[in-house]
């Protein structure tokens, strides 16, 4: 006899238990999938931890046949997003569930039922939960996923398709490897290109000094939230973030990947890369029942000793608004591309993601070489 599904609001303790290690579970039988320290995971769950639930307000839901869950799902409303695009809507994310159309069509109503009975017109998601952690569903390019970056299985797309969500907005990672830029002339090329445009708008780089990184992080902070202003969907960070996304970055922060751009002498500009420790992670598997101390062993051999990371990604660069259209993005893209394929042990540089809407930075990336090699979605529907 088939159970029919039922939906369980997550309450307490042995309520969150299911609802956190289920993605073991489900992804069990999947070579790509990367879980995350079990530390990490709990404190962007923990809405006494995470500094974004200090603005955010939500709850978690699981979904179960008989005694088995078979999905998950969180709802909630950023009241920061929606004051400071001026809209009047919720969000869906942690969103999981096995290749069940009843599951998931109960998950995403409840959740917008939820959504609507807080006063707002529309859900958007898939995000867990703001533009600085996983947004969008993957779509196109199902190979393991780069760091901070999300993943699911493709069947996604059909089950919140069919659920009565439509396309919002498309994100793409670019991709660039190392023989590639070592056998063409296009490098050279655009290093004549950028250096032109830089002496024209009196726009110097430099790297960022490891004997300061103290300094160097406030600047980092000084310029983020300017740097991003006006966005699509981009909120500011709070000082708590701000300090929290230093914090975490630290942890695997490699200075030969972070430069500063100046114009007139004046902060205009930031970029940064990171490797990719979701190659560790895949390696190590963090997992409910293993002691983190173990992963972390694990995750320092294959870190420092045996070193398994070819990749590195390129999540964070801004432009202050009064000094963009002078190339300053491209000049700062070129020089940390050329530090990651070409000064460093990394074979592959991922850089996104970039919203489909930012013509500007597609086409800095595909003047570079790189293509598009991963497709991430937002999804929306009106209530």
């Amino acid at each position: 006899m088939t159970h029919g599904v039922r939906i369980h609001k997550v309450e307490d303790k042995a309520d969150f238990k299911p609802f956190f290690e289920f993605p073991w579970v489900l992804y069990k039988d999947d070579p790509n999938w990367v879980p995350n320290l079990l530390s990490m995971r709990r404190d962007l769950f923990d809405k006494a931890k995470n500094p974004a639930w200090e603005y955010m307000y939500g709850e978690y839901f699981t979904a179960w046949r008989g005694d088995k869950i078979v999905g998950t799902i969180a709802a909630f409303i950023n009241r920061r997003h929606n004051e400071f695009h001026q809209e009047n809507i919720g969000w869906f994310g942690a969103f999981e569930v096995y290749d069940d159309q009843e599951a998931a069509i109960a998950l995403l109503n409840t959740a917008a039922d939820w959504v609507k009975s807080q006063g707002f017109n529309a859900i958007r998601g898939p995000q867990t939960f703001t533009t600085h952690e996983e947004v969008g569903l993957l779509i196109d390019g199902f190979s393991p996923p780069i760091i901070l970056m999300s993943y699911n299985p493709p069947y996604y797309a059909r089950l919140i398709e069919s659920a009565g969500f439509s396309k919002c907005m498309d994100m793409f990672s670019f991709s660039l490897n190392r023989d590639e830029v070592k056998t063409s002339d296009l490098f050279a090329r655009l290093e004549r290109i950028t250096q032109s445009v830089m002496k024209r708008n009196n726009i110097t780089i430099r790297p960022v000094d490891s004997k300061r990184l103290k300094e160097e992080f406030v600047l980092f902070k000084d310029l983020y939230n300017a740097g991003w202003e006006k966005n699509w969907g981009f909120v500011p960070m709070t000082p708590k973030e701000l300090d929290a996304l230093v914090a975490s970055l630290g942890q695997f922060f490699d200075p030969k990947m972070a430069f500063y751009a100046y114009v007139d002498e004046q902060p205009a500009g930031f970029i940064m890369g990171l490797p990719n420790f979701n190659e560790v992670l895949h390696k190590v598997y963090p997992r409910p029942g293993v002691p983190e101390v173990v992963s972390l062993i694990k995750a320092l051999y294959y870190w420092k000793i045996k070193p398994v990371m070819k990749w590195a990604r390129i999540p964070l660069m801004g432009v202050k608004a009064e000094y963009r259209n002078k190339g300053v993005d491209a000049a700062m893209y070129f020089y940390l591309l050329r530090a990651i394929l070409r000064e460093t042990n990394y074979f592959y540089s991922d850089s996104g993601w970039v919203l489909e809407s930012n013509t500007n930075m597609v086409n800095i990336a595909k003047s570079f070489g790189a293509h598009i090699y991963k497709t991430y979605r937002l999804y929306e529907r009106t209530l």
